[in-house]
């Protein structure tokens, strides 16, 4: 249970820290804390062989939606 709660409490300051964040880039890297720790709770808190494909299917896409809105922003930074 320690595990879990350690998953939720860094959930919780990730959206706290983007709720509050005023810089864009730096929201990214606490939207990637969230997709690690909301993957990990769902894998910890559903015990269920399935799950597993489940948070990866999850973080994957998280990973990517955030690895795509930060070169978004990169190419229009540069211009």
């Amino acid at each position: 249970m320690i595990v879990e709660t350690i998953c939720a409490l860094a959930a919780v300051y990730a959206v706290i820290r983007i709720i509050f964040e005023k810089s864009t880039l730096k929201k990214l890297a606490y939207l990637n804390v969230l997709g690690f720790a909301v993957a990990g709770a769902i894998v910890l808190l559903l015990p269920h062989p399935i799950t597993i494909g489940a948070a990866v299917a999850y973080f994957v896409g998280a990973t990517l939606e955030s690895n795509a809105i930060a070169s978004t922003l990169a190419v229009g930074g540069e211009e």
